[in-house]
């Protein structure tokens, strides 16, 4: 399963609505830690292609999601679970962390 690019129009059906666990990688073309932490996310994608979906969303493209989560600082990475927000990981993060931390939801 590949990571899918989601907008301000699909995120409820994408996110909030999906019956898996989301991880929602906020991020912009022009930020070189979410280019850092992007091939990170790929692999986190088809590691858990079981368990988790991942989607990534442009902040400059989809301003009304970024301000509704209050996205101050990219790449951020959030969790969703049942539609709701369950977890954020700020900055480029190591994929041990983001593995650890999305372990914590998967059941």
């Amino acid at each position: 399963m590949s990571v899918s690019q989601v907008t301000d129009a699909s995120f409820k059906q994408e996110v909030i609505n999906n019956n898996l666990p989301v991880l929602v990688d906020f991020w912009a073309p022009w930020c070189g830690p979410c280019r850092m932490v992007s091939p990170v996310v790929d692999e986190i994608a088809e590691e858990y292609e079981s368990s988790i979906k991942v989607v990534k969303i442009n902040t400059d493209d989809n301003p009304t999601i970024a301000a509704e989560y209050g996205i101050r600082s990219i790449p951020t990475l959030m969790i969703f679970k049942a539609g709701e927000r369950i977890d954020t990981v700020i900055g480029a993060v190591p994929k041990s962390t983001l593995a650890s931390t999305l372990n914590k939801y998967i059941s």
